[in-house]
């Protein structure tokens, strides 16, 4: 028997109704939609904690996402490059200015320049 056949679900609800009688019935689907209810009320509650501590941000009851927080920036001063680093001396010698460039700046220049 498959759990599929129509002939299988017919038997167990009659055997549902023989051993717990049609007045338990309702009551079981009522106590059933209400564990559900409070599961998907305690997973919500979960996941919106959850992305709260991701993000830092407080999600509003009821809300299944967190608020979009703007995100402070601050420009960071590229860190000195010595003066004996290859790519400083291969970006001189190709004419690139790197005065106040970072490192990654630098090299996309001397990339773009050695491929023209």
């Amino acid at each position: 028997m498959a759990w599929d056949d129509p002939v299988v679900w017919i038997l167990i609800v009659g055997l549902g109704i023989l051993l717990f009688g049609s007045n338990k019935i309702p009551e079981l689907a009522r106590a059933l939609g209400k564990a559900r209810r409070e599961f998907d009320s305690a997973s919500r509650g979960l996941a919106d904690t959850i992305n709260s501590e991701i993000n830092g941000a407080q999600v509003p009851p009821g809300m299944n996402r967190p608020i979009a927080q703007p995100v402070a920036t601050s420009v960071a001063m590229p860190a000195q490059l010595e003066e004996n680093d290859p790519l400083l001396i291969a970006a001189r010698n190709e004419g690139i200015d790197t005065r106040g460039k970072s490192r990654s700046q630098i090299a996309s220049e001397l990339a773009s320049k050695v491929q023209d």
